[in-house]
């Protein structure tokens, strides 16, 4: 168990500490269940009373919070962040547990030092894994594979062949990386399939998610670029481009042929059709169906992807429609009566 006292961690999250720096801090909880041993934070004043109540025994706070007597503060910027940097100090350190005698491992393979493979997992002729990687039991790592330094790739996950990765990677549980694009020709009576040559490249700092996939190129390169985070059950189709640091939620699907700029984000069940471009730092609502391109800023939502403004005045309008067919209708009946009675008029005025 690691233990920390309050002046260590108020160090290594810049923060101003109020209370006891001689505390030794043991771990981290929620703010509702953390005990006298344990480090949590609160955002704002709304959890004044709950600190008051509670048994941390220190809670990250904003540099304008209250003054609380007999409570070990510390004072940040961002307590959120600061928390996060928290937890990290006391995440157990990856020991290097070597190559499992149940892993099947190429003679070819190139292993750099302090790895891990797991029990089944598979790395075929060719393939090579940095330092610091982990591959958990049921991988399969296809052939020509590159897996840089500080990688982990986590049980059942598939690479397949050709497809490089960069440093601290991390492709998850049941993910698939390098399976074919989707691609036919209909050919008189038939499906006739396209055969897909390409491969993947994901740079840095990428995550993808639980059961999600990204396709190889049909020719080329499928690209992932650096510090994208990819939910589970997300789809990147063929020779798509995914910029820096992008956000795509679950369920998203990305046809082939896709540009995406950087730092751009998809909500939950979005999706783009193919040859579209998304510029950078797009917004794309949830459950939006892209079918043009998006320019860099814009956000967009709704099923054609309509401009965000739009579509709240749209969707506001919508929920008028009841009350404005009512008053039509009043207005019809009214119409009718005043053309009634200027017939009516008109026919005792004619002369005989």
């Amino acid at each position: 168990m690691m233990n920390y006292s309050l002046e260590q961690i108020s160090r290594q999250l810049g923060a101003i500490l109020e209370g006891e720096g001689e505390k030794l801090i043991s771990g981290i909880a929620s703010l509702d269940s953390a005990t006298d041993e344990q480090i949590t934070f609160a955002e704002d004043e709304r959890f004044l009373a709950r600190i008051e109540q509670g048994a941390a025994g220190a809670v990250i706070v904003g540099e304008g919070f209250p003054a609380i007597a007999g409570k070990n503060l510390l004072r940040v910027p961002q307590p959120r962040l600061s928390f996060i940097y928290a937890v990290e100090m006391f995440l157990p350190e990856p020991v290097p547990g070597g190559i499992d005698t149940g892993a099947k491992v190429h003679e070819s393979v190139t292993l750099a030092g302090d790895i891990t493979i797991g029990a089944c997992a598979v790395v075929c002729a060719g393939a090579s894994i940095g330092a610091g990687s982990v591959v958990q039991s049921g991988a399969y790592i296809g052939p020509d594979v590159v897996i840089g330094e500080r990688c982990r790739i986590e049980a059942n996950a598939t690479l397949l062949d050709g497809v490089v990765i960069g440093d601290r990677v991390i492709i998850h549980s049941g993910a698939v990386i390098g399976g074919e694009g989707f691609g036919f020709v209909w050919v008189k009576d038939h499906h006739h399939k396209v055969p897909q040559v390409g491969r993947v490249a994901i740079e840095n700092d990428v995550e993808v998610g639980c059961n999600s996939c990204v396709d190889r190129a049909a020719l080329g390169v499928t690209y992932i670029r650096r510090g994208t985070k990819i939910d589970n059950h997300v789809h990147v189709g063929h020779n798509s481009d995914i910029g820096e640091d992008v956000i795509i939620t679950g369920q998203v699907g990305i046809s082939g042929s896709v540009t995406v700029g950087d730092r751009a984000m998809f909500g939950g069940q979005s999706g783009v059709v193919d040859h579209v471009t998304i510029g950078e730092g797009a917004l794309i609502g949830a459950s939006t169906l892209v079918t043009h391109d998006v320019a860099a800023g814009e956000s967009v939502w709704g099923f054609t992807g309509k401009t965000m403004s739009k579509a709240k005045h749209e969707l506001a309008a919508m929920g008028r429609l009841p009350e404005l067919l009512r008053r039509f209708r009043q207005q019809e009946r009214k119409l009718a009566a005043l053309k009634s009675r200027i017939d009516e008029l008109e026919g005792s005025t004619k002369t005989p």
